[in-house]
C-alpha cells in the first residue's frame, strides 16, 4: 500500500480482507498484515513517538519478511511508502521469495486537493503542512 495519511489505505485493506472467505481473512489479519502505525497503539490509543519510528519500521519489515519466509499466502504492507527507498526492502524480499508484488497507490499524493482531503480525514491528526511535506517526497515506481 502507498499513500498519504488519510488517503484510504487502511480502509482499502479492510474492504479487501472483508471480501475474502472467513478463513483467508482471519489468516491475513493474524499473520499477513503489517502496518508500522499499528505498533504505535497502546490499547486503543494511538501514541506516535518520533523516537521509535525507525525501530517500528524495522520491526514491521522484520514481521513482513518472516511472514514471507513461512509462506503466508498473502502478505500486506500498509505504510505511506512515499519514497521508493521506503518500499524497496519489502518489494525485494517478496520477489526474492517468489511472491507476486502488487502496489496499490491511494489517490494522487501531489494533488493539492487530495492533500487537503487527507489532512481532514486522517485518523492520526497529521496536519496539512506535514502531509504536504510528505507529498513532496513521493516517487512513482
Amino acid at each position: 500500500m502507498r499513500g498519504l495519511p488519510g488517503s484510504g489505505k487502511s480502509r482499502w485493506v479492510d474492504e479487501f480482507i472483508g471480501s475474502q472467505t472467513l478463513e483467508v481473512a482471519m489468516s491475513i489479519r493474524s499473520k499477513g498484515y503489517f502496518s508500522t502505525d499499528s505498533l504505535f497503539y497502546v490499547g486503543d490509543e494511538y501514541r506516535f513517538d518520533t523516537k521509535r519510528l525507525a525501530e517500528f519500521h524495522q520491526r514491521n519489515l522484520s514481521g513482513f519478511i518472516h511472514a514471507l519466509s513461512v509462506s503466508q499466502p498473502l502478505v500486506i504492507c500498509d505504510n505511506t511508502n512515499m519514497a521508493y527507498w521506503e518500499l524497496m526492502a519489502y518489494e525485494a524480499a517478496a520477489k526474492a521469495l517468489g511472491y507476486q508484488v502488487r502496489m496499490v497507490l491511494m489517490g494522487e499524493p501531489r494533488d493539492p486537493d487530495h492533500q487537503v482531503v487527507c489532512a481532514k480525514r486522517n485518523n492520526h491528526n497529521v496536519p496539512l503542512a506535514q502531509i504536504q511535506r510528505m507529498a513532496k517526497q513521493f516517487e512513482a515506481c
